[in-house]
C-alpha cells in the first residue's frame, strides 16, 4: 500500500508539473488536440496537485529512508532532487513569460530620427489622428506591447507562428487590464489577464478558458506594411525602436519579414495551401474567406464579391505592403486593372488610383475608398480559427 501510495504520489506530481506547460507550449502532439480545458484546470489547481502528490509521497519515502540503505536512501534523494528540477525547468525556463520579456522601456522616434530599415514590416495604427508604426521584427518576439495612441490604450500583439497581427483595446468589463503571455493553443500565442486569470487568443481576442470564457476584446484596426509605405501613408507617424537589452533575440527575427525563418514553426511554406503558405484573410459578417498570397503577387491585384462587399485587394511594388478596399463608389462597383507603375486605374471612368485608395486624376479625383480589414498569416492559422473559410481561387485557380 505504501509503494502504490509513493508511485501514486510521484506520478502526480511529475504529471501535474509536465503538463500543464506541455498542453500550452509547441512541444510533439501538443497544438493538435482541444486541451485547453484541461491545461487550465491543471494550472489553475496546481498547488493542490503538489500538496495531494506530497502527502502520498511523504509517510512512504519517510519509512522508506529509515529502513533502506545508503544507496537506496541517495537514489529517493536523487529522485526528490530530480522533481525539484522539473519544476525548476518548467516554472522558471519554459514558461512563455519568461522566455519572452515585455520591452524595459518603449522608444519612439519620428521618421527622420527613426533607426528601423525603410522595408521592415511593421504593424501600424491610426487613432484619433495619430498614427504609430510596430515593426513585426520587435512585436515578434515580445508577442505583445501595451501603449496608447491617440489617447486610446491600445494592445499590439503578433503570434509569429500564426503570422497573425492583432490590435486590442484591453479593457474588460469597464477596466484596462493587463495581460502576460501564458502559452499557445493550435499553435496561437494566448494571453492571462491579470484580475480574473482567464486565458486569451491572440488570433480572435476571445477568452477561450476562466471565468470570462467566450467574451471578446474589441479589436482595433490596424495595417500591416513595410515602413517606408506606412511613412508615405502617415508621414507624422511615429515608429517604435529597439530595446537595446534585446538586441540578439531581434537579431534571431531579422529574416522573419521574409519568411526565410529557419524555425519549422515560423517559416514560410512558398507554395500555396499548404499549412505554412501565406495567405490573406478577410470576414465579411458570418463569410470568411482565404486569398493566396502567391496570386496576389503574381497579379497585383484581386478583386471579389462578398455580401455587401465589393472587394478590391492590392500589393504595391515592394511586394509587401498590400491594401483592400471596398471598391463601390457613389454606389457603383468598379472594376479596376494596374495602370503604370504603382497606380491602379478604374474601368468605369478612366479615373486613377493610388495605393492608398485614394483617385489622383480622372473624373473622380479626390474620392477615397474605404479601407477593408485584411490579414496576411499563415493558412493553417486562418483555416483553424476561421473553420469553414472559403479559398478564393482566380481565374484559371
Amino acid at each position: 500500500m505504501k509503494n502504490f501510495a509513493f508511485i501514486t504520489g510521484l506520478l502526480v506530481l511529475f504529471a501535474a508539473e509536465i503538463l500543464r506547460v506541455y498542453f500550452i507550449m509547441p512541444f510533439p502532439g501538443s497544438q493538435e488536440a482541444d486541451t485547453i480545458d484541461i491545461a487550465y484546470f491543471i494550472g489553475r489547481n496546481i498547488w493542490w496537485f503538489r500538496i495531494a502528490g506530497l502527502l502520498l509521497i511523504a509517510y512512504p519515502a519517510m519509512v522508506f529512508f529509515n529502513r533502506s540503505g545508503a544507496w537506496k536512501r541517495a537514489g529517493l534523494v536523487l529522485l526528490l532532487i530530480l522533481y525539484g528540477a522539473v519544476v525548476y525547468l518548467v516554472n522558471f525556463t519554459m514558461e512563455a513569460d519568461k522566455m519572452f520579456y515585455q520591452p524595459g522601456y518603449k522608444h519612439f522616434a519620428t521618421g527622420a530620427a527613426n533607426t528601423i530599415g525603410a522595408h521592415k514590416l511593421v504593424l501600424g495604427v491610426t487613432v484619433n489622428g495619430v498614427s504609430k508604426a510596430y515593426p513585426v521584427q520587435l512585436i515578434g518576439y515580445h508577442h505583445q506591447v501595451a501603449d496608447t495612441v491617440g489617447n486610446q490604450p491600445v494592445m499590439v500583439t503578433y503570434c509569429t507562428v500564426c503570422r497573425t497581427g492583432r490590435v486590442y483595446n484591453p479593457e474588460v468589463n469597464g477596466k484596462m487590464e493587463s495581460f502576460r503571455l501564458v502559452g499557445m493553443d493550435h499553435f496561437n500565442a494566448m494571453f492571462e489577464d491579470a484580475t480574473t486569470r482567464s486565458w486569451w487568443q491572440q488570433a480572435t481576442g476571445i477568452a477561450i478558458a476562466g471565468t470570462l470564457k467566450g467574451k471578446q476584446l474589441a479589436e482595433i484596426p490596424s495595417e500591416q506594411m513595410s515602413l517606408a509605405a506606412w511613412l508615405r501613408k502617415y508621414p507624422a507617424s511615429l515608429v517604435m525602436q529597439p530595446d537595446s537589452k534585446f538586441k540578439e533575440k531581434y537579431e534571431k527575427m531579422d529574416s522573419y519579414d521574409k519568411g526565410l525563418s529557419k524555425s519549422e514553426l515560423t517559416k514560410r511554406d512558398t507554395s500555396s495551401w499548404n499549412a505554412k503558405s501565406w495567405v490573406l484573410g478577410l470576414q465579411q459578417g458570418t463569410v470568411s474567406r482565404a486569398y493566396d498570397w502567391n496570386l496576389l503577387v503574381e497579379t497585383g491585384i484581386i478583386e471579389d464579391s462578398l455580401p455587401g462587399l465589393p472587394l478590391m485587394i492590392i500589393l504595391e511594388t515592394d511586394t509587401a505592403s498590400f491594401h483592400a478596399y471596398n471598391r463601390s463608389v457613389n454606389g457603383q462597383n468598379l472594376r479596376f486593372t494596374k495602370d503604370t507603375v504603382g497606380l491602379w486605374k478604374d474601368l468605369a471612368t478612366g479615373s486613377v488610383w493610388n495605393a492608398d485608395g485614394k483617385s489622383i486624376s480622372g473624373p473622380l479625383q479626390g474620392a477615397q475608398l474605404h479601407p477593408v480589414q485584411v490579414y496576411q498569416e499563415f493558412w493553417h492559422s486562418w483555416q483553424t480559427f476561421h473553420p469553414g473559410t472559403g479559398q478564393y481561387q482566380g481565374t484559371g485557380r
